[in-house]
């Protein structure tokens, strides 16, 4: 645990210093806590969660649990930080639970449960994603503070953030570990995200075999062949005005067509065309 801390920004200890937390620990019962509403962490992997039941049924809770004075109900405690241990205890049948209460506005709440997570590696991608968004959107960080808060390189933070743009559906993938976050870094970007995703799946490829597939398919879409049609139609309209032009359309007859000039006259030239016949 001890080398994971100092690849990170801000260390969970000095973060729980920082909101002013009690220094004794105390017990309460596990009625009285309630959930984290800036938990970054949305999926508890079943097997884990068994495995800690498990522990606490034979140990109890050995680390306690970090929780602050709820703002909705003054008679519970919202979690910040154990949130699966609170879940593994009720499990394992507990009635109390050790907890430190600290003193913690909304920020240092967000602040500690996603140091707290990504410490213990607890975060699927697109939660890490998740919590460094709702730190620029709602506490005003940009991706160079998240960098420096988290202890990890700008580019991380930008390739996390860019996870976040990908369609429901792929995220869906993600988020059941049916796609890795390699393959989800491959997707990003790609107009047929979602059927480069199933064909990963379907065929089971690996991250390598999925960008040599994108390669692939990349140069074959590069090499369909135009319509003869339009090919003789982009040459005799370039014949007539003196410009390349592009054709491109689709099945349904939708598309567009450019003219390349390369200097003022030529715009103009082909603005007078228009004007003249239209």
């Amino acid at each position: 645990m001890d080398k994971i801390k100092k690849g990170l920004g801000r260390g969970l200890s000095s973060l729980i210093g920082e909101a002013k937390a009690e220094p004794q620990k105390n017990k309460l019962p596990i009625g009285d806590l309630i959930p984290n509403r800036y938990q970054p962490r949305k999926i508890f992997d079943e097997r884990n969660l068994e495995d800690l039941t498990n522990s606490i049924k034979e140990r109890g809770i050995i680390q306690p649990i970090i929780v602050r004075n709820s703002n909705d109900d003054k008679s519970k405690f919202e979690i910040i930080a154990g949130e699966r241990r609170w879940l593994a205890a009720q499990r394992a049948g507990l009635h109390n639970v050790p907890v430190i209460v600290a003193e913690a506005d909304d920020l240092k709440s967000l602040e500690i449960a996603i140091i707290e997570n990504v410490q213990r590696h607890d975060l699927n991608p697109l939660e890490e994603a998740q919590g460094y968004k709702r730190l620029i959107d709602e506490f005003a960080y940009d991706q160079e503070k998240v960098s420096k808060f988290i202890g990890k390189s700008r580019s991380h933070v930008t390739n996390s953030l860019r996870l976040l743009s990908l369609p429901n559906d792929i995220i869906k993938l993600i988020e059941t570990q049916k796609l890795t976050t390699g393959h989800a870094k491959i997707l990003v970007g790609l107009e047929n995200a979602s059927f480069v995703a199933l064909k990963i799946i379907e065929k089971k490829l690996s991250v390598r075999q999925a960008e040599n597939f994108v390669k692939i398919f990349k140069k074959k879409k590069l090499t369909v062949k135009k319509d003869p049609n339009i090919k003789h139609l982009e040459n005799s309209l370039s014949e007539k005005i003196g410009l390349n032009v592009s054709i491109k359309n689709n099945k349904r007859n939708k598309g567009s067509i450019t003219f390349d000039f390369k200097e003022i006259d030529q715009l103009n030239k082909i603005i007078e065309i228009i004007k003249l016949y239209y």
